[in-house]
Parts: structure tokens; sequence; C-alpha cells
């Protein structure tokens, strides 16, 4: 390790109030804060809690107040729309302004809350910035979620108002979102005042009398409106993730330490400078998005890229590079997943050769665990170093990697890297310590979180304090196992829960779980990750069928489109088979750990606590004649 990330690691830790103290004096506040940070009696962190602020005005007014307002800000490339456009600072904090007039006008103040259900577009992003510069809490839900799971995001954010767009399109397949939002506020017993529509042209609509606005006649032009002051621990947004249980997490995100983390991370992990080109190749309805595609670069004032497309078929497997070429992007942020697909189509690289990525200085990658594979083609066919790092929407920004601001250590592939400065990372051992070299174990991290990271959930502390701060005391509990090698390098071996990782989406085999046993055929069923070359992982299900039910070929299909109407396409279940019995614990869990490790074909010890071992030969020999030979394709 090099020494100044030794350094600053060491001190972050050791000193935390001094550390962080020193990179908040970056920042632009209003008030600027005297005290560091607070430990609540759970062991939870408040950063800078005599601090204020207001976010927005980070990301726009500080920069034109410097007088940089001329800065592009946005490039937005939609090549499903074949549309090129490019926001000044200036341009941006204009549209933000008319958002905000319109919120204002229809009521909305500080603490309330809006939902924003939209595709890539800069009006998602004008949305957001327009609630932070009000102090209205907003939530985006990503596009590809089916209406009942955004009546259960309404319900819990209770929001006055929802911005919505007619339609998205994903590659060539028109998302028609009005219908969606109409539907999920159909089910939901919570019901806005307001939705916003912005008609794009591609589909039609019905307007709920008294309730849909046209886009153009909600925004106001013209007013210039004052950045509201926050406390820097008052919301910024709440972002739902997946949890092991039906009902979604709402990680609330506060203004201070996430502005404070955003900043110190652009300049030292991702090396950017402002003024620079950065591109987070995801989605703002992920954390991603909302880190490093909207906040952190537009703090630090770089210019950030606004996709709207694929890596591959918007047109071809060459639009990464086009788009890098193009624009002139320092660093990328993107999915093994995508390069995954690119190298499908693209096996030789030999579509990046047409392209300029001279000034093109880093590659990462995150979302999913990276092979060693994937990483290495990616470095060859690039000539960058490719980086990949670990991190979840609890936390906000990584929490392992490498910092590109103190120099680059030798990259080691299969490795998330190093813990980030202000993030202990500690792998755990069975009996709560630090675990040995080589030794697997919880990902944990010792307390206090750094600025950024979640400090609870949105009206549900005590889910907070189960899910993260009990199962291991004195540490963050990150759901995920993995191990230390002798040189320091972490390797993230998986979840250790019921979430998986689809192209970077993480999602809940409990709520696939009860979408397929409310099937009056489903006697019982689990669900669980399968490893996928391209996707990382997809869900299987398993099931046992009631006696006199209809047979498993014809519930397939019926499963499976439940699974896309209640969660998602991106839930989309890849094998579906009707199994005897599973095999569960003598007190009643299922072994999902053990079946994906059947169904992955890797080794596995029978559980000392299971029911009747003779369960899982009997799945093995299905999973052999069904998924391996005739029937893959279920």
């Amino acid at each position: 390790m090099n020494t100044t990330y030794q350094n600053h690691f060491i001190k972050s830790c050791s000193q935390p109030d001094e550390f962080w103290m020193e990179h908040a004096d970056i920042i632009s506040w209003i008030k600027k804060p005297s005290i560091p940070f607070e430990v609540l009696p759970n062991g939870a962190t408040k950063w800078f809690p005599d601090g204020e602020l207001n976010t927005c005005s980070l990301c726009l007014d500080v920069h034109i107040d410097e007088g940089r307002g001329g800065q592009t800000a946005i490039i937005y490339e939609s090549p499903v729309t074949n549309t090129v456009r490019s926001y000044t600072y200036i341009e941006v904090l204009r549209e933000v302004n008319a958002v905000a007039k319109g919120m204002i006008d229809r009521g909305l103040q500080k603490g309330d809350a809006a939902i924003i259900y939209m595709p890539m577009i800069p009006e998602a992003v004008f949305t957001m910035l327009a609630c932070a510069r009000l102090g209205v809490i907003h939530s985006v839900v990503f596009g590809g979620f089916a209406p009942k799971e955004l009546a259960v995001r309404l319900e819990d954010a209770k929001p006055k108002i929802i911005f919505t767009a007619d339609a998205g399109i994903e590659i060539q397949k028109t998302i028609h979102y009005k219908p969606m939002v109409d539907a999920g506020i159909e089910i939901s017993n919570h019901k806005p005042d307001c939705v916003v529509v912005l008609n794009r042209g591609l589909s039609d609509q019905c307007t709920v009398t008294n309730r849909d606005v046209k886009w153009e006649n909600f925004i106001n032009d013209g007013f210039f409106i004052p950045a509201t002051q926050v406390a820097s621990n008052d919301p910024l947004y709440i972002l739902y993730t997946s949890g092991t249980t039906g009902k979604p997490k709402g990680i609330v995100r506060e203004n201070g330490g996430h502005a404070v983390a955003l900043k110190y991370s652009m300049e030292h992990i991702y090396g950017v400078k402002p003024g620079e080109v950065y591109w987070a190749a995801s989605d703002i309805g992920w954390v991603v998005g909302h880190s490093y595609i909207v906040y952190g670069p537009m703090i630090h004032g770089a210019t950030t890229m606004l996709f709207e497309g694929k890596p591959i078929k918007t047109p071809d497997a060459s639009t990464f590079w086009r788009i890098i070429s193009e624009h002139k992007v320092v660093t990328m942020f993107t999915a093994p997943t995508a390069i995954r697909a690119i190298r499908k189509e693209d096996p030789n690289g030999d579509m990046i050769k047409g392209y300029d990525l001279s000034h093109f200085r880093t590659q990462f990658l995150a979302g999913e665990r990276c092979d060693a594979d994937t990483l290495e083609w990616t470095a060859e066919k690039l000539g960058v170093p490719v980086i990949d790092h670990w991190w979840q929407t609890e936390s906000g920004w990584p929490m392992l990697g490498q910092c590109i601001g103190y120099g680059l250590d030798p990259v080691k592939p299969g490795s998330a890297n190093f813990p980030i400065p202000g993030y202990n990372v500690q792998i755990i051992d069975e009996q709560g310590q630090p675990a040995a070299p080589g030794e697997e174990g919880l990902v944990c991290v010792k307390l206090p979180l750094p600025p950024g990271a979640l400090a609870d959930l949105w009206q549900d502390t005590e889910r907070f304090e189960r899910s993260y701060l009990s199962p291991v005391p004195g540490y963050y509990f990150s759901g995920d196992g993995g191990y230390r090698d002798e040189e320091g390098y972490v390797f993230i071996t998986g979840r250790v829960d019921d979430v998986i990782n689809v192209a970077g989406h993480r999602l809940s085999t409990a709520e696939m779980e009860e979408v397929i046993a409310a099937n009056a055929n489903v006697a019982e069923c689990a669900c669980f990750g399968i490893h996928d070359e391209l996707k990382g992982q997809v869900p299987m299900a398993m099931v046992v069928l009631n006696h006199n039910s209809c047979s498993i070929d014809e519930l397939v299909p019926e499963l499976k489109a439940a699974i896309r109407s209640d969660i998602g396409a991106i839930a989309s279940i890849k094998h579906i088979i009707e199994v005897a019995r599973l095999p569960k614990t003598r007190s009643g869990k299922i072994l999902r750990k053990t079946l994906r490790a059947i169904v992955d074909g890797h080794g596995y010890q029978i559980p000392s606590t299971i029911d009747d071992p003779a369960i899982l030969e009997e799945i093995e020999q299905k999973v052999k004649t069904q998924i391996n030979t005739k029937t893959k394709t279920i």
C-alpha cells in the first residue's frame, strides 16, 4: 500500500473527528459546524450536527458564484431518441428554479416528500435538485419497478407529489410510465395530491382530472428561488433497497455528511478535477445515480454524463467508447455486467480501436462482484487501470476500492481492493472476532461509520438497529461475506442473506417468494440467486406443489408472468423447478446457500442442523436432469 493512502486511512480511523472536519471545511456551509459528530445510544452517528447548508446550492450556486457558471454541468446522451444536449451550470439552475417555483405554487415546503418515477432524462435531475433546493425529501423509484413496488414506496414515503413521464425506451421497447403510476396509486392507500407528467411524445396517456398536471403547466420560469437553509442531519432523500423481508428498506441520506463524503470521494477516490468529464453509467433510480450521476460530480464542479441507453444495441457495443471519445470522459464507472455484455458482442475489442481514448484515465467497476477474467479483459483492451470497488446503497459511497488521488497500488483481480478512509472494514469470524488472513467471515465496518453512510431507516429505527447494528455489536453489518489476504486486499464472496444482485440491481428473494407462494398451486418455495456469466446472478426458484395441482410445465409461464407483473422485468426468474421437498434446518430455515452451491456446482458441507440430509441428494439429481440437460431453457 502506498504511504499516503496508509497515513490518511490510519488518521480517518484513529482521529475521525479531526480528519473529517478538515474535509468539511472544503465545502461551502451556510453555518459551519463546530461539532464533528455525535454517537447515538444505538451506535449510529450524526455528522456535523450543528452545521447548516443546502445541497442544491453546493451543486449549482457555489460554482456560479465562483465564475464558472458557463461551464458544462450535464451532457445528456440518448441514443434511443437520437438526442444529445448540454447544459451549463447557469442553465441547470434556471431549469431547477422553474421546477422549484412550480412546487412552491402547489404548497410544497421543507420536510414534505416527493416521488420521482422518470426515465434517464434531464428533467429527472432538475427535479431532484429542485427538491434539494426547497428541503423537500425526494425518493426516486427505478422505472423498471412494477405498480405494486411503486405502491409500497408510496405508502411508506407518503409523498404529496409524483413526477413522471409518459414513457421511457429500453433499447427498442417502450416502457409506459404513466399507466404504471396510475396503477400504483390505485393500489396504494396513500394518494398524492398531484402527478406531474412530462409528455415526450412516446406514449398515449390518460389524464386523471383534478390530479394530473402537464409538465409545461407545472413549471414556472423566470424566478430565482433562494436555497432553503437545512440542517446537516435533515434528510436529502429516501432510497429504497431490497431487504430480506417483503417490505423494502428506506435508506435515509442526510445532507451534510453526504456532501462532505461525495466531495472527498470525487477528488481522492476517482481522481477527478473540477471541469473534467466524469461518467457513471447507471440509473438515477439506484444509489450510483444519486451519488455519481447527480450529486457527487456537481458538488465537485465536474461535468456529468446522463445516458439514456444501454452498453449494447443502442446501437451497438461501441457506444461506451464513442461517448468516452466524443465527450472526453476521463473516468468512467459501470457494472461488470455491462462489460460482459460488450465483450460478448465484441470479444476481441475491435470496436474500441476506432476511438481516441488517450484522455481516458481510469475504469471503475462496481454493483456486483467482478470476476478476474472480466477485469483482466477490460484492462487489456482499454489500456488503463481497471479498479473493482465495493459499496452499497446503505453506505452511499465506496467502502472498498483504491484512492486514485493518493496514488495507485497494484490491482489484484477478484479483489475489491482496500478499505476507503473512514471505513474501518473488518472480516469477523463466527466468534465475533477479527478473522485471520485467508479466513472467510462477515464483512463489517467498525463503528463509527463515516459521513455519508446511513444513520437510520425512514421511520423504522428498530429495523435499522436489527438489520445493521445488532448482528455484530460494535460494527455495521454489511450482509456480505468475504476475506482479507496477507497483503490486505479484501475479497467479497457474496451475500449472506437473501438479497441477490442481478446486473447491479439488488433484489429481494423474499419478495419473489411472496409472489410465487401466492399461487394456489404452490405449497412452498425457495428463491435464491445462481451464477450467470452475463448478469452476475439471476433468480432461480424451487417449488413444492400442492397435491392435485396443475403440472409444473403449465405453471412456469404463470409464475414468471406474476414475477414480472408484481416486481418487474429485472427480477425475471431464469429457472423454476419442482422438488418434492425443500432442505431445512431443524428450526425450519430453508438452506438457500446450500441450494445455491448445488446449482452452481460448488462443493458444500452438509449442515449439521439439517433435518434430513437425503433431501440434498434428491435435489442434486433433479438439478442435473432438469437444469444441466433437457430442460435448461425452463
